[in-house]
């Protein structure tokens, strides 16, 4: 057994090593980040910064990601979703992936510092530790209501872009945070829902296993309501224009309308087609955002 482990970690490439990062989030969380430089200031941005300071973002995150894989190897090889990752299967070490963490963090704080300025470093910082230590290393097995929790370090990115311009924190990026945070229940519930079994397969004390899909799918419905109006107080408080509102608006009623599906029951894969939309929501609610910005400074 030890020499067949050897032999899998043996043949490890650079695509696992990439995998552990989980690319397609980190590059969903880089784009609110953008999205957050952007915002914060009505001149360009400099390359440097948005060249940099995003790599070093995605550089933490990537290493807060990596954790994650090394924390979660036993319940990832149980459930079908993750089993063929790279700890799961053996092909990394997790010495050596606690290793790369170690250096991804290194370079990305090194990029921040560097770059941008010392509050973003240390906020990545901290967002880097809240997913990786607090959410994954306790909440995540403590509490059903893990992703409510844990969700603040998720919605870190677009304040992380947003202060490596200004060098400040202001109540606009922690709007957007909260448009992250609010999003964040609905999203992971709903696919919580569709692995049900394979969450409770592993003693995860996700909301669905702990309560049952009903009580789960209310606190869906109620939660995008809530998203649906966090939504529009960027353009309350005249961060926005029309364009986004309208947007906001049309996002908004669709993923309420797929919040509500998922709650009748009335269609098959619900919750999986809910998780999705989830993510092209908020997707395109950040585009939104970062069009209407530029169409204002025409105006």
């Amino acid at each position: 057994m030890a020499t067949l482990l050897s032999a899998r970690q043996s043949q490890a490439g650079w695509r696992d090593y990439l995998e552990l990062t989980k690319p397609k989030v980190v590059v969903l969380m880089l784009i609110t980040s953008l999205v957050g430089m952007f915002l914060a200031t009505r001149a360009g941005v400099p390359w440097t910064i948005l060249v940099f300071g995003n790599l070093g973002i995605g550089c933490c995150a990537g290493a807060a990601a990596a954790v994650n894989h090394v924390v979660d190897r036993r319940i990832d090889a149980l459930m079908a979703r993750t089993h063929n990752r790279p700890l799961a299967q053996g092909r990394v070490a997790p010495v050596a992936a606690l290793t790369f963490a170690l250096l991804l963090a290194l370079l990305g704080m090194a990029l921040l510092l560097a770059f941008t300025n010392a509050l973003t470093a240390w906020l990545t910082l901290a967002s880097l530790l809240g997913y990786a230590v607090i959410y994954t290393g306790f909440l995540k097995r403590a509490t059903p209501q893990n992703i409510v929790i844990g969700g603040l370090a998720g919605a870190a990115p677009p304040l992380l872009g947003w202060v490596a311009i200004s060098g400040h924190v202001s109540a606009e990026p922690l709007l957007l945070v909260l448009i992250i945070f609010a999003w964040t229940p609905p999203h992971f519930w709903a696919l919580a829902i569709h692995r049900k079994e394979e969450y409770a397969k592993a003693d995860i004390p996700m909301l669905p296993v702990t309560h049952g899909e009903h009580y789960t799918k209310v606190h869906i419905l109620l939660y995008t309501c809530v998203l649906l109006a966090v939504s529009l107080l960027p353009f309350v408080i005249h961060m926005s224009g029309l364009l986004y509102l309208a947007c906001a608006v049309l996002l908004g009623a669709r993923f309420l309308q797929w919040a509500w599906v998922l709650y009748r029951g009335t269609r098959p894969h619900a919750a999986i087609r809910t998780f999705k939309y989830s993510i092209y929501y908020l997707f395109l609610l950040f585009i939104a955002l970062l069009v209407d910005h530029y169409l204002l400074l025409n105006l």
